[in-house]
Protein backbone atom coordinates (compact mmCIF):
# COMPACT_ATOMS: atom_id res chain seq x y z
CA UNK A 1 0.00 0.00 0.00
CA UNK A 2 1.25 3.45 -1.07
CA UNK A 3 1.95 6.33 1.28
CA UNK A 4 -0.79 8.02 -0.19
CA UNK A 5 -3.30 5.07 -0.04
CA UNK A 6 -2.55 4.86 3.86
CA UNK A 7 -2.82 8.62 4.68
CA UNK A 8 -6.13 8.14 2.68
CA UNK A 9 -6.93 5.33 4.29
CA UNK A 10 -6.21 6.71 7.71
CA UNK A 11 -8.54 9.96 7.06
CA UNK A 12 -11.13 8.27 5.83
CA UNK A 13 -11.51 5.91 9.04
CA UNK A 14 -10.69 9.29 11.27
CA UNK A 15 -14.57 11.09 9.61
CA UNK A 16 -16.19 7.62 10.15
CA UNK A 17 -14.95 7.67 13.81
CA UNK A 18 -16.61 11.60 13.97
CA UNK A 19 -19.39 11.38 12.10
CA UNK A 20 -20.45 7.80 14.29
CA UNK A 21 -19.70 10.30 17.27
CA UNK A 22 -21.37 12.52 16.14
CA UNK A 23 -24.77 10.61 15.40
CA UNK A 24 -24.96 8.98 18.66
CA UNK A 25 -24.66 12.13 20.83
CA UNK A 26 -27.24 13.95 18.62
CA UNK A 27 -29.15 10.66 19.11
CA UNK A 28 -28.86 10.84 22.59
CA UNK A 29 -29.92 14.60 22.83
CA UNK A 30 -32.69 13.72 21.06
CA UNK A 31 -34.09 10.85 23.70
CA UNK A 32 -33.66 13.44 26.28
CA UNK A 33 -36.14 15.85 24.90
CA UNK A 34 -39.51 15.63 26.37
CA UNK A 35 -42.75 15.70 24.87
CA UNK A 36 -43.35 16.71 21.20
CA UNK A 37 -40.44 16.08 18.88
CA UNK A 38 -41.97 17.84 16.34
CA UNK A 39 -42.59 21.68 16.23
CA UNK A 40 -44.56 23.66 14.30
CA UNK A 41 -43.32 24.76 10.94
CA UNK A 42 -42.29 28.74 10.97
CA UNK A 43 -44.60 30.62 8.52
CA UNK A 44 -41.96 31.40 6.50
CA UNK A 45 -40.57 28.04 5.39
CA UNK A 46 -44.63 27.05 4.59
CA UNK A 47 -44.68 29.89 2.19
CA UNK A 48 -41.52 28.57 0.00
CA UNK A 49 -41.59 24.78 1.17
CA UNK A 50 -40.55 23.80 -2.41
CA UNK A 51 -38.79 26.27 -3.90
CA UNK A 52 -36.66 26.81 -0.80
CA UNK A 53 -35.69 22.82 0.51
CA UNK A 54 -32.43 21.60 -0.79
CA UNK A 55 -32.90 18.59 -1.86
CA UNK A 56 -35.29 20.01 -4.81
CA UNK A 57 -32.80 22.25 -5.60
CA UNK A 58 -30.22 19.75 -5.81
CA UNK A 59 -32.66 17.67 -8.58
CA UNK A 60 -33.53 20.78 -10.27
CA UNK A 61 -29.80 21.76 -10.77
CA UNK A 62 -28.99 17.73 -12.13
CA UNK A 63 -31.41 17.50 -14.01
CA UNK A 64 -30.86 20.91 -15.87
CA UNK A 65 -26.82 19.58 -15.80
CA UNK A 66 -28.37 16.43 -17.54
CA UNK A 67 -30.53 18.40 -20.24
CA UNK A 68 -26.93 21.24 -20.85
CA UNK A 69 -24.81 17.98 -20.97
CA UNK A 70 -27.13 16.26 -23.58
CA UNK A 71 -27.25 19.47 -25.43
CA UNK A 72 -24.05 20.21 -25.96
CA UNK A 73 -23.35 16.32 -26.55
CA UNK A 74 -26.17 17.05 -29.72
CA UNK A 75 -24.66 20.25 -31.00
CA UNK A 76 -20.82 18.35 -31.42
CA UNK A 77 -22.06 15.73 -33.22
Amino acid sequence: MSTYMLVLAIFVVVVVIFALGYTAAVAKSQRRLKGELDTAIPGRVQEGIFQKNPVFLTYLLFFVLVLLIILIAVLNW
